[in-house]
């Protein structure tokens, strides 16, 4: 892999500038891609894009940028997106800083900032090393997630497709899905959740498989499939439900034949009870019954200090006589058949039994 240091100025990189939601973000008369496609939409809020615009202003350092000299001698920016759509935005008239655009300043402060110059590292070299070396370098600014850097090794026919539907603004996956999924669409956050889903959390082997399909056709339609079963099944929605493993909960019960009013009367039970503490795994409790997803309350310190000397450190189970560091809180009546977790429904097993009970 070849690294070099490149000089160069806004005023240079600015020339031909242009931003098309669909084509993409160009610069430098055409040769230099600011917004790959395995790259996000802009995210610099007015603080930090203005904050740009001040550094260079004053002369101020900005941060080393990162190129890669693609195969037909033209250029795509590898970290330093966000700060060079500020300075071009601003360039071309779209914000001000301090009620001053660009065209409001003096002839001399316009040439202080096309004369400002820009450091630049152009990496030429294999795929794998680039990705590499971008993980290398990725440790400022707004960072990539593992999503993004995954749409760099992964970029094709296949990959722009899949982000039509689930990586832009108020794409049509944020419409259908917004109330079951956390994150953000632009940070590939739901084009992580359904490639996790369809792959059984195989990710880049799926992408790799995947990477040089003609459309994401199959991928949407999966997500479509997923979003309908959760509806269906539970139609009543909570924002409990909003941010879980539906996709696995899917894969695991689909072919399962569910009542979504009986599951609605147990879920509004589990609701109210208070011993749950984890009130976001009812979902998956009332379609597998692992109490597990609940995180059912524990007996305090107090309860089981009570219970250890009513049964003057005796296991009930085994007979055996124990230290209170060695036996553990227990259910008298199990939580499942109404036990509460109350002082006079606790008792004191030691580490052993308890153990066995519980894997019962």
């Amino acid at each position: 892999m070849d690294i070099t240091l490149h000089e160069t100025t806004v005023g240079e990189v600015y020339q031909g500038y242009i931003n098309d939601d669909e084509e993409g973000v160009y610069a430098l008369d055409g040769k230099l891609s600011i917004r790959p496609k395995y790259q996000r939409e802009f995210v610099y809020d007015d603080a930090k894009r203005n904050a740009v615009i001040d550094t260079i202003t004053k002369g101020f350092p900005l941060n080393v940028m990162y190129w890669v000299k693609t195969d037909d001698g033209n250029y795509e920016v590898l970290d330093g997106q966000q700060r060079t759509i500020s300075f071009c935005e601003y360039l071309d008239g779209n914000f001000t800083v301090d009620y001053r655009g660009f065209h409001n300043l003096t002839a001399d402060e316009q040439n202080q900032i096309l004369d400002y110059p820009l450091t630049i590292y152009i990496c030429e070299g294999k795929d794998s090393e680039k990705l590499d070396w971008f993980r290398t370098i990725n440790i400022a600014g707004e960072k990539l997630t593992d999503q993004e850097l995954r749409n760099a090794v992964y970029a094709g026919e296949w990959l722009t497709d899949a982000k039509r539907y689930f990586s832009k603004t108020n794409c049509v996956a944020y419409r259908k899905g917004k109330d079951y999924l956390t994150g953000s669409p632009i940070r590939q956050d739901y084009l992580q959740t359904v490639l996790k889903w369809i792959s059984n959390n195989n990710i880049e082997e799926y992408m790799a498989e995947h990477q040089h399909d003609s459309n994401a056709g199959v991928e949407w339609a999966y997500f479509q499939k997923v979003i309908d079963w959760v509806k269906a099944t539970f139609p009543n929605y909570r924002r409990e439900m909003k941010g879980l493993d539906w996709g696995g909960l899917y894969a695991a019960h689909k072919d399962e034949t569910l009542n979504p009013t009986e599951l609605e009367q147990q879920i509004k039970e589990l609701m109210m009870d208070d011993d749950i503490t984890n009130k976001k795994g009812i979902y998956a409790y009332v379609l597998d019954g692992d109490e597990r997803h609940l995180s059912i309350r524990a007996f305090t310190d107090t309860m089981k200090r009570e219970a250890y000397e009513r049964q003057d450190g005796i296991c009930p189970s085994c007979g055996g006589h124990f230290a209170l560091e060695q036996m553990e809180g227990d259910h008298i009546t199990p939580w499942s058949e109404g036990g509460k977790t109350t002082a006079d429904n606790c008792q004191m097993l030691c580490r052993d039994c308890n153990r066995r009970k519980s894997n019962k």
